[in-house]
Order: structure tokens, then C-alpha cells, then sequence
């Protein structure tokens, strides 16, 4: 009973059940020229807990893929803000 118990803590550890990873597009308006992309791309990878990012210019927006243990929409919002491109959630 005790190494089962041992078994299920150190699997709660490594990979927590309620981890999930979120896919959310995000509206960027402002962004108008080929360095753009490349700014809102850096200023979200490195935001802890992204793991993959796509900038599209011509539909202004940018598909990011987080883990949502790690970071919110609301810090990657932020990112893009203080970076220069201030976002929205796409709905």
C-alpha cells in the first residue's frame, strides 16, 4: 500500500491531471508592416509556459499554444501590450 501511495504522489508531481494546454487566438490590430510579426512573436515566446507560437499579419493575429498551469491570457495580453501591439481574445 505504501509504495502505491509513493507511486500516485510522484505522479501527481510530474504531470498534474488539471495541466491542460490552451490554444487561444489573439487579435492584433495595430500590427502593419514584416517587422511586426516578428516583434509579437518574440515578446509571447518569451512568456513562461508558451511553447508555440504563429503570427499571421495579414489576419492580424497571433495563435498561441500555453500551458495554462504556467501563464493566463491576460499575462500574454500583457506581453503584446509592452511590447508595443496591444491584443485582444479573438471570440
Amino acid at each position: 500500500m505504501k509504495k502505491l501511495v509513493a507511486l500516485l504522489t510522484a505522479l501527481a508531481i510530474v504531470a498534474p491531471v488539471w495541466a491542460a494546454t490552451q490554444i487561444v487566438t489573439l487579435v492584433v490590430p495595430s500590427m502593419h508592416c514584416a517587422t511586426c510579426p516578428i516583434t509579437v512573436k518574440k515578446a509571447l515566446t518569451r512568456v513562461d509556459g508558451v511553447s508555440k507560437v504563429e503570427v499571421i499579419l495579414n489576419k492580424r493575429e497571433a495563435i498561441v499554444t500555453f500551458d495554462d498551469t504556467k501563464t493566463s491570457i491576460q499575462k500574454l495580453t500583457k506581453a503584446t501590450e509592452d511590447a508595443g501591439y496591444p491584443a485582444d481574445l479573438r471570440r
